[in-house]
């Protein structure tokens, strides 16, 4: 029987059996698409890993050689107690450290401003100074361990606090490495911690950028981050366009700047979600990789195969998680998490299972840290590169995600580039549409969330949150006033004046920033003298 006959007689057959037993449900993509009984051989060849354009992934011996980096999130109270989460993670096999910071640090406040004393240290450490930022990292080697900032509109002052601690300990800048996410885009379409408008505060990411490209080579002055705009309620195809779209006016102000684009491409970096849709999550990781090598390549000239290659973080969603039944979130983000094995992170957060009832215990934080190392060392997936790449449904989705993401990019081109489009707000409009979608299928019951519109029980226990020591906000208060009467008054207030002036002209910002932390003004101080400058955003609606 050739080819052509038998898969006419499976359909026949199909055909039969569905009218016996009716499918359960429509089955689609998150973006969509109908998923087939069946797929079929893809028509491309996909060479191998390596080599362009990476759809494999961007090195030839994936995981043989070294596993990915395996971060934690963590962050609460004061700079003491978040330092001593960091070592006991470090001491249990993390090779990585991912810094949260409260919400009054991401908004440039400092944590003896009466305005924001109730948000102190609750969903995040709080840092205001460069002492803090000292006692944050006590005891850890700056040159050796790599360190992930979640830090947007104040990333700036946060980098300039970690790159003055690296050089009072005698630490060479070519020495530090890690990432400060610097996405501003991203929060005006998804996240909302932003402080100036958009265009002065491209420009403060920009500059950033090409600082750190001069002064610091193992440092990512940049994550452009589809992590929270899938969070917001976007699929993963928008995930992918809106995060592209992003990294190219990114690149786009930094060489207005008079870089070249190998000259700082290497040091972009990415941060991705990994949802439970596994092998959809799949084919969108090794389409990104796809995407952006077209963006590097033929629309930058860019000619250095580093600056093709897509690195990326990526997290386990904290949306999917649930308050009831929260043990269940444990195999949530085990798939998550093998997700973004299968699809080649080269890093990677696994949320803790209580997250959606409060900040991480320590026993959760390490069944979350347990997840990664169980999928590293038992299940096998990454002795083999690209382990799913053949997988007929895995190549399909590859390409259609790609098609897709090329279409959207060329969409948010003709409104005038990301920056416009954000200001005409399509993407935020966007995401709305797509989470009320999703929701709405929850409702109805067509998405199926166990322990939430299936499969409850009556009784449910609930492990105690992790609590935030309610002394936080007076020993902040207390060391902030010694600072401030303990430092040059003279030159801090020279630094600041230096720092208004420059924002009001056209200098690099971060040098003035830089000064101003190593003069010990705080990072409230920093951001109300840009604010006087730049003004606050308020978005139209």
């Amino acid at each position: 029987m050739g080819r052509g006959d038998a898969k006419r007689e499976w359909e026949r057959r199909y055909a039969e059996t569905t009218r016996r037993v009716p499918e359960r449900a429509p089955f689609a993509t998150t973006y969509g698409e109908p998923l087939p009984a069946v797929a079929e051989p893809a028509e491309a060849e996909r060479g191998f890993p390596g080599e362009p354009p990476y759809t494999r992934g961007i090195h030839a011996t994936g995981y043989r050689g070294r596993p990915w980096t395996m971060r934690q999130y963590a962050g609460f109270a004061d700079a003491e107690s978040t330092n001593e989460r960091y070592r006991y993670l470090l001491a249990h096999g993390q090779t990585g450290l991912s810094v949260a910071f409260d919400l009054p640090t991401q908004m440039g406040y400092d944590a003896d401003d009466e305005r924001v004393i109730a948000e102190i240290g609750r969903v995040g450490v709080s840092i205001s100074s460069r002492d803090d930022m000292d006692r944050l990292f006590q005891g850890i080697p700056l040159g050796d361990v790599t360190t992930s900032m979640t830090i947007n509109a104040t990333a700036p002052i946060l980098l300039a606090m970690y790159v003055a601690v690296a050089k009072e300990r005698g630490v060479p800048l070519e020495r530090v490495g890690g990432t400060t996410q610097n996405d501003i885009l991203k929060e005006y379409i998804a996240r909302g911690t932003y402080i100036y408008p958009p265009r002065p505060s491209m420009r403060i990411a920009a500059d950033l950028i090409a600082w750190s490209a001069a002064h610091l080579p193992r440092w990512n002055p940049i994550s452009i981050s589809g992590y929270h705009i899938r969070e917001a309620g976007a699929d993963a195809v928008q995930e992918l366009a809106f995060t592209f779209a992003n990294a190219i006016a990114y690149v786009d102000a930094v060489r207005e700047r008079g870089l070249a684009i190998d000259r700082f491409a290497r040091q972009l970096s990415f941060f991705f979600a990994a949802n439970s849709t596994l092998l959809e999550e799949v084919a969108k990781f090794r389409a990104a990789r796809r995407v952006w090598h077209r963006i590097a390549r033929d629309r930058y000239g860019a000619g250095d195969p580093a600056s093709w290659q897509l690195r990326f973080h990526t997290q386990t969603m904290g949306s999917t998680l649930t308050a009831q039944q929260p043990l269940n979130n444990i195999v949530r983000t085990a798939i998550e998490a093998l997700a973004a094995v299968l699809g080649g992170t080269q890093s990677l957060h696994t949320n803790a299972f209580d997250e959606a009832l409060g900040l991480p215990t320590e026993g959760s934080a390490t069944v979350a840290l347990r997840t990664q190392q169980i999928i590293a060392e038992e299940s096998r997936v990454a002795e083999t590169v690209d382990p799913l790449g053949g997988a007929y449904l895995v190549e399909r989705l590859t390409d259609d995600i790609e098609r897709r993401v090329l279409a959207e990019i060329e969409r948010i081109d003709a409104m005038g580039g990301a920056l416009r489009a954000i200001e005409r707000e399509h993407q935020q409009n966007e995401i709305e549409r797509r989470a009320y979608e999703q929701q709405q299928a929850v409702e109805r019951g067509e998405k199926i969330v166990v322990g939430v519109n299936a499969y409850r029980t009556d009784e449910e226990k609930v492990p105690p949150p992790q609590k935030v020591d309610e002394r936080v906000v007076a020993r902040a208060r207390e060391r902030l006033g010694r600072l401030r009467a303990g430092r040059d008054a003279s030159a801090a207030a020279a630094a600041r004046e230096r720092l208004r002036r420059a924002a009001e002209g056209t200098d690099e910002l971060f040098p003035f920033v830089l000064a101003a932390v190593e003069a010990d003004v705080t990072l409230g101080e920093i951001s109300d003298e840009l604010r006087s400058v730049f003004g606050v955003y308020s978005p139209r609606s």
